[in-house]
């Protein structure tokens, strides 16, 4: 059983990283492009060598969808992972089929609120990098996350 982290557990300037790895495919691409994000560069490989990004890229939302499922095995909130909003969010490369996915969370800062003390604000920086170690996904922002214990 997965220990649950509450506010109290994360330090600014602690970095977690993704126990395991996601592999994406072709398929894996063409399926979630079909249903969310239907472009041609998403979707046919040949019309994508016609394209900006010169071959079959992932959506950036389907980037952004398996980061959050690296970050729901990496942080273990007690009630789940909440989001407060982002201020920072961005794709530096496409991710491609065949790339492995894996996840760097680095705490920003930790803020307990001031009308409800039993939870408070993680800060936070997301990387998610390919089997190069290269950035496919940058995002920051805040987290709503219970405390163990107000006060």
């Amino acid at each position: 059983m997965t220990t649950l982290n509450y506010l109290d557990d994360f330090q600014p300037g602690q970095v977690l990283r993704s126990p395991g790895t996601l592999a994406v495919s072709a398929e894996e691409i063409k399926q979630f492009a079909q249903q969310y994000d239907p472009q041609p560069f998403h979707l046919d490989e040949a019309a994508a060598q016609q394209t900006f990004f010169r071959g079959l890229a992932a959506s950036g939302w389907h980037t952004a969808a398996l980061t959050m499922r690296l970050l729901v095995d990496t942080l273990h909130i007690q009630g789940g992972i909440i989001g407060a909003g982002f201020d920072e969010f961005r794709w530096p490369r496409p991710t491609r089929p065949g790339d492995v996915l894996r996840l760097e969370a680095e705490v920003l800062g930790i803020k307990t609120s001031q009308s409800k003390p039993q939870q408070g604000f993680l800060n936070h920086r997301v990387t998610t990098y390919n089997q190069h170690d290269e950035a496919v996904l940058i995002m920051t922002g805040n987290l709503l996350v219970p405390r163990r214990s107000p006060g």
